[in-house]
């Protein structure tokens, strides 16, 4: 049999009241004691009769139950409050054959909308504690976002700085490789100019040495072709006069003994004579001082232009020339003894006279021959 109990305005322990229903599983017990006090029970009773019998003893233990507990342990326990209904309306209905197979709490409601404020109140909770766990999370989420952001800035930075190093190292590994190329090029540009400078130097040597040759050679030209206008001068001009002087004073002394008047004219003739013969030898000296002052002209212009590698060359062409004026009084001597307190030879007294030779020249010419590879030579070998 399915029996409904139902409790209407059941106040609790606290004085709410409540209407629960429920729902109930009973039959009659099969066992042949049981099955008699059940008999004795409900003999001549039709089966709505047992059903009102069974729902009258289940009210009454649900509302005294009822009567016992709290609103929330009522209505958020309830297998355990259908459990307790169970266990104390089970020996009484027992007694009549009859056995609850089941009991549960179907409905709890009141009229006062006391559960409905529990709910909103544990609704209210519940909200309130979502949102504070949402803040919570939502807190801890941009905490976590921000140390995420953190690390990921941190990690960026470290990596821009690892870049920037590199970046700067290479800059500078750049420059140096640059500084080393304009190093290198600097030194080869460098060399490369000395020794174009070398060589330009070589070569304008060389070109100094053919135009000193060129102008010695000139100079040697001039110098015989003053010697062929004297000798010109000497055969055009002054042999002539003086054959004409030597022929009126052969005339004049052919004619010793005549007159006055022939006196004059010889006295005239050797006049004439000594007039011609100075006027050629006037033209001689003027022709010989022009080529002469034209001959020192060039050679002061070499000297001027060629500097002390012409002057070299002309005190070297003139040094057999100063050797022989001074040794010319040595040519007159039969021997020659050297004297010396030391234990020397004549080697080196030679070699010490010849060692003195370029101070000689320097003081009277103010050239230095010690310049000169072939003089270094020889003085270096006497020192």
């Amino acid at each position: 049999m399915t029996l409904q109990p139902r409790c209407e305005d059941v106040e609790t322990a606290e004085g709410v009241a409540l209407t629960v229903t429920g729902v109930a599983q009973v039959k009659i017990m099969t066992e042949k004691e049981l099955l008699a006090v059940a008999c004795e029970q409900f003999l001549g009773k039709n089966v709505q009769d047992v059903k009102n019998v069974v729902l009258q003893t289940l009210e009454g233990h649900l509302r005294s139950i009822l009567g016992t507990l709290t609103v929330e342990q009522i209505y958020q326990d309830r297998d355990q409050f259908a459990k307790l209904v169970r266990e104390v309306a089970a020996p009484d209905v027992g007694r009549m054959g009859i056995e609850i197979l089941s009991f549960t709490i179907k409905d709890v409601y009141d009229k006062v909308d006391y559960l409905s404020s529990l709910g909103k109140t544990q609704t209210a909770a519940v909200q309130r504690d979502a949102d504070i766990g949402v803040a919570e999370a939502e807190r801890d989420a941009g905490i976590r976002e921000a140390e995420c952001k953190k690390e990921m800035m941190d990690v960026k930075f470290m990596a821009d700085t690892k870049i920037a190093d590199s970046r700067r190292a290479f800059e500078l590994q750049k420059a140096a490789f640059s500084e080393e190329v304009n190093v290198k090029t600097a030194e080869a540009q460098l060399a490369y100019e000395l020794q174009s400078a070398r060589e330009q130097q070589k070569i304008r040597q060389e070109e100094i040495e053919i135009e000193v040759v060129q102008r010695k050679k000139q100079i040697d030209v001039e110098e015989k072709e003053i010697i062929r206008m004297e000798k010109e001068l000497i055969a055009t001009v002054k042999r002539p006069a003086e054959a004409e002087a030597y022929r009126i004073q052969q005339i004049a002394e052919g004619e010793k003994g005549v007159s006055p008047v022939k006196q004059v004219l010889i006295a005239q003739a050797e006049a004439e004579k000594i007039r011609k013969i100075g006027e050629a030898e006037a033209f001689v000296i003027e022709a010989i001082g022009m080529a002469e002052a034209e001959r020192m002209k060039l050679k002061a212009e070499a000297l001027q232009q060629y500097g002390e590698a012409a002057q070299l060359a002309l005190v070297l062409d003139a040094l057999p020339e100063i050797a022989a004026k001074v040794a010319a009084p040595l040519s007159k001597v039969d021997e020659i003894v050297i004297l010396s307190g030391e234990s020397s030879n004549t080697t080196s007294e030679v070699n010490r006279l010849l060692a003195e030779i370029p101070a000689s020249v320097r003081a009277i010419t103010g050239v230095d021959l010690t310049k000169i590879p072939l003089i270094q030579k020889a003085t270096g070998a006497q020192a």
